[in-house]
């Protein structure tokens, strides 16, 4: 037999001159029990049989090297690695990410097998050195080229701005339509190569300074720019003035935040009113900065000085706890910039959604803009919605709320609120029908009476923590046969984009009910179907999950990701919180939040940066929990005044990579007339995450783009801190610039009406739950010229 001569030929042999094979034999040993135990436990959840079948042939081929039948466990790994290609060809094609984890660690293994083989055991010293030499080469060939970034295009300077006229970006959206589009057009896919750094400042706040834990900090920021100053506030609500060709700060204000029982430390924008007629002339504060804290308080600044404005509330501040009942410190705040339409700043709040049912309402206000006095309120939880509490009372406790950025449409006279979902998240037992009623739903309110014109609801009894975190989108939209509609069109986390007429609510185009999952959890109400937007499409290519979409760096880690999708429950999208894990994809946080998205190139593209990485979910049974004496408390969705607490986390492999296969991020491009997809690419790369700084494309992001008249869209977002620029007609990667800091935040362009210099600036400070470098940065990019003073 072969593998008696091998040791007849070496009887004799010391250990020394045998210990690359007995190496061999325990590494295919230990990675062949891997395999075949955990093959053994995926088989028996119902998996793929080809990690025990591999595992076995691991097995028996590390038997011969430990007993010197060399020539024999050299075939058998052999045959091991065949199979494992063709069964990672049949089961994802030739796509490169996929491939690689399932054939990139048994490829080097079988070159070191062969090394081995040619020195050892063939006794040709040349084949030896040869296949040495090609598997050194061919690897470190691989490392480059995984982990090195493409290429940027370079470009020529353009001659003189397309403009002179002062473009300013008025609102977090650009304008209260939310678009994030700039006409300025001196930037060009021609040219944008050659954009540098104009200037930096820091605000200051930083973690260091403001220790506050346990926390989530995040600088999410999207500045404002009007005349010769660029707003923008801090994580602790510290608004600073700068001025836009310098970033030299002009004002900065510090509202002394309280920040007891704050845990998630974000301020994503400021509003900016101006009041109109001869009237205001010469009137204080006539141009004014009003921004929400976390401490629960509407601030009003004079924009020019920063002052607090005298004749707004008290001393310039109106205190937003007010009809809120009991409301400890951290369980209201405001973390978005009010809407500002025809002289009203609509507020709405976060809450902690999933602390318990008793918390405060999420009640929607109007202001007055120059005086801070209550001119409306919408109480989304009460029959009669805009009933003003009695003297001592207090808005409806537990209601949805409205925590992020809204829009408005000053001629219809309406603004458009993104609705949460009722508190707490993963159990809705205990939900009266006027909380689920407009839970996880789009509501148009009438701007002067706050009186509601018409709602869409995007997800029926939420229990998946499906709260519409973007910001609805004004535009027009083309319509089949010519014309257009004006269109309202809401993101959401679960990954479609709902078009509606923003008149009416009625949804141009197709919407369907589908049959959702049921659940099993006792007292719990389900909805037999979910809406689905169907004829408009969704950047995610596929809404259901399968085992051979589970991912690893290896085939060891990848391994236990199946055996974690096995092991969940999971009957697609919707599939409902259980006493069991259970599989929620996309994920809570979002295929797209509060970044939502932009409209470019003449109206005719929506722009959409999103995110595809699953969550695991739980429900913890509270009586279990106290009797064994858990501390329930202690859980990051405790959802007291409920039989369950709950335990969502995101499903990651052993090395903190997800579960699933990449791209974890895509940038896309839909063309609004045929509403069709016309390009998409993965958005960022794994670099500043992954091991050995793998690049591998397409990651995790939060925050907006700004689409420009120059044909050129910019973005950061993504976790590889770096801020991109595409060009918008074929999504070829232009250029990008290294942030010192997560760029978690929306950038911004402006045309400055000094210089006629146009500008993109961004807030880089990162961003806690992604992992992202903190810092306080403001940066500012232009083409090379000097700033004229």
């Amino acid at each position: 037999m072969p593998g008696d001569r091998d040791t007849g030929r070496r009887a004799g042999r010391g250990w020394t001159a045998r210990a690359p094979e007995w190496l061999l034999g325990v590494l295919l040993g230990l990675i062949g029990a891997w395999l075949a135990l955990g093959g053994a436990w995926l088989l028996w959840l119902g998996g793929s049989a080809y990690y025990l079948i591999a595992g076995a042939g691991c097995l028996a081929a590390a038997w011969c090297y430990l007993f010197g039948r060399v020539r024999r466990g050299a075939a058998i790994y052999t045959l091991v690695f065949l199979g494992t290609w063709l069964w990672a060809l049949a089961e994802v094609g030739s796509r490169f990410w996929l491939l690689l984890p399932r054939v990139g660690g048994p490829t080097v293994f079988a070159a070191l097998v062969l090394v081995h083989y040619g020195f050892a055991v063939s006794r040709r010293r040349t084949l030896g050195w040869a296949m040495a030499t090609a598997a050194v080469v061919a690897f470190a060939a691989f490392l480059i080229s995984i982990t090195r970034l493409p290429a940027t295009s370079g470009g020529q300077l353009a001659g003189a701005p397309a403009s002179a006229q002062p473009l300013d970006w008025t609102a977090f959206g650009q304008s209260q339509a939310g678009t994030r589009y700039s006409p300025a057009a001196q930037i060009t896919p021609a040219n944008v190569g050659s954009l540098e750094l104009a200037w930096t400042q820091r605000t200051g706040d930083l973690p260091s300074i403001y220790p506050v834990a346990p926390s989530v900090r995040s600088f999410q920021a999207t500045p404002l720019k009007v005349g010769d100053l660029v707003y923008v506030c801090t994580p602790h609500n510290v608004v600073i003035a700068m001025d836009t060709d310098t970033g030299k700060i002009r004002w900065r204000h510090d509202p002394k935040l309280d920040p007891t029982g704050v845990g998630n430390f974000a301020c994503r924008g400021v509003s900016y009113y101006r009041r109109d007629g001869t009237d205001s002339a010469g009137l204080a504060c006539a141009a004014r900065i009003l921004s929400g804290t976390l401490d629960a308080r509407l601030i009003a600044l004079d924009a020019l000085t920063g002052r607090p404005c005298p004749g707004f509330g008290r001393n310039g501040e109106v205190a937003l706890r007010d009809g809120l009942g009991v409301s400890p410190g951290g369980q209201y705040n405001v973390t978005s910039p009010p809407a500002i339409v025809n002289g009203i700043a609509v507020v709405g709040g976060f809450v902690l959604d999933g602390l318990q049912t008793d918390i405060p309402s999420g009640v929607v206000r109007g202001y007055d803009a120059m005086t801070g006095k209550l001119v409306w309120s919408w109480d989304s939880g009460a029959v009669d919605e805009n009933r003003l509490p009695e003297p001592g009372g207090h808005y409806t406790r537990g209601s949805p709320n409205s925590w992020t950025v809204m829009s408005a449409d000053p001629q219809l006279g309406l603004v458009y609120v993104p609705m949460g979902n009722a508190t707490p998240d993963y159990v809705g037992m205990h939900r009266t029908k006027q909380h689920d009623r407009y839970s996880s739903a789009i509501v148009a309110l009438d701007a002067r009476t706050g009186k509601r014109r018409w709602h869409f609801q995007t997800v029926h009894h939420d229990l998946w923590d499906y709260d519409l975190g973007s910001q609805p989108v004004l535009f027009q939209m083309p319509m089949p046969g010519g014309g257009s509609a004006p269109a309202l069109a809401q993101p959401t986390k679960q990954g479609d984009i709902f078009v509606l007429d923003r008149r009416t609510g009625t949804p141009l185009t197709e919407v369907a009910e589908r049959p959702a999952p049921r659940g099993d959890v006792p007292t719990e109400r389900y909805s037999p179907t979910q809406p689905r937007s169907i004829g408009f499409p969704s950047p995610i290519p596929s809404m259901t999950l399968r085992e051979s979409d589970m991912w690893g760096a290896t085939p060891l880690d990848q391994l236990l990701c199946r055996i974690r999708f096995r092991s969940a429950r999971y009957a697609g999208r919707f599939t409902p919180p259980a006493v069991a894990s259970t599989l929620q994809y996309p994920s809570n946080l979002g295929a797209m939040d509060w970044g939502s998205v932009s409209i470019g190139d003449g109206g005719r593209t929506m722009f959409v940066n999103s995110s595809e990485v699953p969550t695991l979910v739980e429900l913890l049974p509270r009586a279990a929990l106290e009797r064994d004496g858990s501390p329930v408390h202690g859980f990051f969705s405790p959802q007291f005044g409920t039989p369950f607490a709950a335990s969502p986390e995101v499903m990651l492999s052993p090395l903190g990579i997800p579960c699933n296969a990449p791209p974890w991020g895509r940038l896309t491009a839909i063309d609004l007339a045929s509403r069709t997809v016309k390009w998409q690419r993965p958005l960022g790369t794994s670099q500043d995450h992954a091991p050995l700084g793998i690049a591998v494309p397409g990651a995790p992001n939060i925050a907006g783009s700004v689409a420009t008249g120059g044909g050129v869209l910019f973005i950061g977002a993504a976790i590889d801190n770096y801020l991109r620029a595409f060009d918008t007609r074929s999504g070829k990667e232009l250029w990008r610039a290294r942030l010192p800091a997560g760029g978690q935040a929306a950038p911004i362009s402006y045309v400055s009406q000094r210089t006629g210099r146009q500008y993109i600036v961004i807030a880089a400070g990162g961003h806690d739950m992604l992992g992202t470098k903190a810092g306080d940065y403001v940066m500012a990019f232009a083409l090379p010229g000097r700033a004229r003073k």
